[in-house]
This record gives structure tokens, C-alpha cells and sequence, in this order.
């Protein structure tokens, strides 16, 4: 299927603008199920379907921009990581990447454990019957309401990210007659090879409490000395959008040299140890993500080989994956209104969305991949750049792709791998209203998150 093409920017390589792309693919209409979830094909008519739903229909059902789900890649990407590390380890899903209480219910029915660094999302996790001991507390500012109701409902573990923290934690966990389970967080000095503002295992930054200079040892020895506490492990991460594993290597490493330390002046050997998250996804064909088998494989590898040269017991690892779950399992559809072309540069496409649903574009320069998914086109592929409706020049939401040149408005647009971070980041920038999340399984489509309503914006302006 095809339309009359409109008149457009540059098609061709050899003419093409600087910009973060390479060659137009083989076959603008193929669906690369790298970065799509694994329940989207095209129909017999040329439409996107996912869980068996075409996207036209669910366009007409639910409206656009919205996001829509796959439960079942969902679910079935957390049992590929809680098979992957099996019962002697701990998969704790990084709420922070998306949460809702659909997904705390498929989390728990998955037997995967839940962390959050926020009291709205602890609140979310305990409402919708997430155990609280299977609940990890994370945050560098946990206010003493937020620490007074984690350690309330019996979190699992809190994670101590400073020195004021370590007396919080333990001053409400006294006044309360409990001894709250916790970690320590550590800056480790490795550096992910990611986004500046992604990138927080190297000193300069917010998060954690330093190795060096003596700091994490000293953060040790006062949570042991405090009754409130009982110190359980040591907690790091060192990045998001990873895809090397050197980096774990490193900071593994320099993780067990600090528990030999600990054993070695207090007697006491940790049992625990948690790696974090921040294992990549493919946004793009090129990207290349590591599977969860690969990823346990390696952790365990590192973490035993460390501790055996220490002399060390093996501690239970943990470890933190969000976008590594959610962020491939979602796409968010939009509609074309405008299409700008540019003699000798590029055409803008204008969709009904823009960085009020998808921030990380203008945030973190990401790059995202896009296609037509209403139909099929044979047409010419064309370099575009697909933007939003907001009133800001960044309002990218990919910033170089192909798209066939007979693209028209109307059209739908779907944006693959946006499960993680996008809804969560969402906004009402310009009054925008935020987006709802469709759960899609089976041939069902549910609303999870409904869409927001200019009733709700109204709602909150008590002036």
C-alpha cells in the first residue's frame, strides 16, 4: 500500500546531512523484533499488531499518543531474569522505570522483588500487595515520613546512601522498636561508558558514599555500631544503558576488596551484594543488549572468582533491572498532523505527542527508533526528524529517521522500546495531558493508567 508522495527532503545517502543515523534499511517495513516487543507483526493488511490487536484499532479505542504494553513479553522477560539467577539470588525490578499497580501485580504473581526510591512509590508497591520484605527502599534524600513508613510496613531492605542517613534510619527503626535490615551504597569510582547525567558510580555525583578516602569504611562501622540497624550488605551501581560488562568487573571487584576490609576489622563477613541495574536495551538495530542468562553468568563469574581469592564466602547477589524489563515491552503510538519538508536537509514530521510523554530525547540526546505502522509503503525512504506539538525547538521525539516518503497526516507513527523511564518522566508541559499505558494480551486491551483529563488539570489549580 502507498499514498502519493508530498514533496520532501533529502532521500539518499550520498546527500545526506550530519546527523545520528546511518543508511536507510533494506525494508522500511520491517519490524525488528530487537527492538520491538515479541507479540508485534504486521497483519495480512500491512497494519502493526500487538497481542493479536491491531494498532488502527487500538488508535480508534484509545487515542493517541498513548502507550501500549505487551503483558506477555512483560511477563515473560521477568521470569528469563528470575530463571537466569535462580533461587539463590535476588531480581528486584527498579520501579522507577515504570510502575503501576498492574504491574506490582504481575511482578509479584512472577515471584520478582520490587525496589523504589520514593514514598508514592512505595505506596503504589504495599496498595496493589507487594510484600514489604520483598521491598528495597532506595533514594539519596529519604525524608524521615518516607524512612518512618518503609520501616513501618517492614521493607526489606533500605538502602543508606549517607552519613545523615545512616542516623535517620536508625533513629526512627529505635523509636519504632524495630531493627530495619539495610545496605550501604558506594561510589566505586567506575565510570559506565553512558550519558553524563546516567552515569553514578564515579565520585563526582549525588549518589552513594565513597570508597575512597576511607568513607565507605566508616559508614560501615558506624551502622554496625547502631542498634536501630542491622547492616546487611553493600549496595552499587554504576550506570544506566550498559552494555559492557568490564564495568561490573571493576566495581565487583572493588566491592569485595571492601568486604574483606569489613571481615577483617569487624569479624563479620556481609551476606549480601547488590550489583544495581543498568543493563541496556536496543532503541536502534545497532544496539546490541546482552540476555539475562549471559548477564548472570557473568555477575556470578566475577562476584565468585573475586571472593574466592579473598577468602571470602560467596554473598547473595542482587541485582536491580527496570529498563531491562519494561523498556522493550512498550511502544507509544501517535498520529501525523504536519509534515514540513526542508529542501536539502531533512523533513519534520509533527505528531500528536512530544517530550511531555517522551523527555529522554531532549534529556539524554537518545535515540529512538520509529515506524509507520498504519499500512505499508513501497514509497521512497525520506530522512526525517519526528517532533512533538510543544512550543520548545528540543521537541524531538527521534531525531533522525526514515520514514517513506509518501507519508501523509493521519498516518500512524509507533515508537518502539519506550516502556521504560517515558511514561515515568511524562509531564504537562504546556498543559499537556499525560498519556494513558493499555495493557495488551491475548487478544484483550485494558487500561492500566487511564488518560489524564483537562477535569484533572483543573482539578489540582486551587487558585
Amino acid at each position: 500500500m502507498s499514498r502519493s508522495a508530498h514533496p520532501a527532503g533529502p532521500r539518499h545517502a550520498d546527500v545526506l546531512p550530519e546527523g545520528h543515523y546511518s543508511a536507510p534499511p533494506a525494508d522500511l517495513n520491517a519490524l525488528d523484533p530487537k527492538v520491538w516487543s515479541r507479540t508485534v507483526e504486521r497483519d495480512e493488511r500491512g497494519v502493526a499488531t500487538v497481542g493479536g490487536i491491531a494498532v488502527t484499532d487500538l488508535a480508534e479505542e484509545f487515542g493517541t499518543p498513548a502507550y501500549f504494553l505487551d503483558e506477555a513479553d512483560f511477563r515473560a522477560r521477568c521470569r528469563a531474569w528470575a530463571d537466569a539467577f535462580g533461587p539463590d539470588a535476588d531480581v528486584f525490578y527498579a520501579g522507577k522505570a515504570f510502575l503501576s499497580r498492574a504491574v506490582v501485580r504481575w511482578l509479584t504473581e512472577e515471584g520478582l522483588n520490587l525496589d523504589v526510591c520514593s514514598g508514592g512509590e512505595l505506596t503504589t508497591a504495599l496498595s496493589a500487595g507487594m510484600p514489604a520484605e520483598r521491598i528495597a527502599f532506595h533514594g539519596n534524600n529519604k525524608s524521615e515520613e518516607e524512612i518512618e513508613k518503609a520501616v513501618r510496613a517492614g521493607v526489606g531492605r533500605i538502602v543508606l546512601d549517607s552519613f545523615q542517613e545512616i542516623v535517620r534510619v536508625a533513629h526512627v527503626a529505635q523509636s519504632l522498636g524495630k531493627r530495619q535490615r539495610v545496605q550501604i551504597r558506594v561510589t566505586v569510582g567506575v565510570e559506565a561508558h553512558t550519558h553524563e547525567f546516567i552515569a553514578t558510580a564515579h565520585e563526582d555525583q549525588k549518589f552513594g558514599i565513597a570508597l575512597a578516602g576511607g568513607q565507605a569504611a566508616e559508614a560501615v562501622r558506624r551502622a554496625l555500631e547502631l542498634d536501630g540497624l542491622e547492616l546487611v550488605g553493600i549496595h552499587s551501581h554504576i550506570g544506566s544503558q550498559i552494555f559492557d560488562m568490564a564495568g561490573f568487573e571493576v566495581s565487583a571487584r572493588r566491592v569485595v576488596q571492601l568486604l574483606t576490609e569489613v571481615r577483617d576489622e569487624h569479624g563479620v563477613e556481609l551476606p549480601e551484594i547488590d550489583l544495581g541495574g543498568g543493563l541496556g536495551i536496543a532503541y536502534t538495530s545497532e544496539d546490541d543488549p546482552r540476555e539475562p542468562h549471559e548477564i548472570a553468568k557473568a555477575l556470578n563469574e566475577i562476584v565468585s572468582r573475586e571472593c574466592e581469592a579473598a577468602g571470602l564466602r560467596t554473598p547473595r547477589i542482587s541485582v536491580e533491572p527496570g529498563r531491562a524489563i519494561v523498556g522493550p515491552t512498550a511502544f507509544t503510538l501517535y498520529r501525523v498532523g504536519t509534515i514540513k519538508p526542508l529542501d536539502g536537509l531533512r523533513t519534520y514530521v509533527s505528531v500528536d505527542g512530544g517530550m511531555s510523554d517522551n523527555i529522554r530525547t531532549a534529556l539524554y540526546d537518545a535515540e529512538y527508533s520509529v515506524s509507520l505502522v498504519s499500512r505499508t509503503s513501497d514509497a521512497e525512504p525520506m530522512l526525517s526528524r519526528v517532533v512533538g506539538k510543544h512550543c520548545e525547538s528540543g521537541d524531538i521525539v527521534v531525531r533522525d529517521a526514515f520514514l517513506p516518503s509518501d507519508l501523509a497526516p493521519g498516518d500512524l507513527l509507533a515508537v518502539p522500546a519506550t516502556g521504560a523511564y517515558c511514561r515515568s518522566m511524562a509531564s504537562n508541559y504546556n498543559h499537556a495531558l499525560r498519556p494513558p499505558v493499555v495493557a495488551v494480551r491475548d487478544g484483550e486491551a485494558r487500561v492500566i493508567v487511564r488518560r489524564e483529563t483537562e477535569e484533572d488539570l483543573l482539578r489540582l489549580d486551587v487558585g
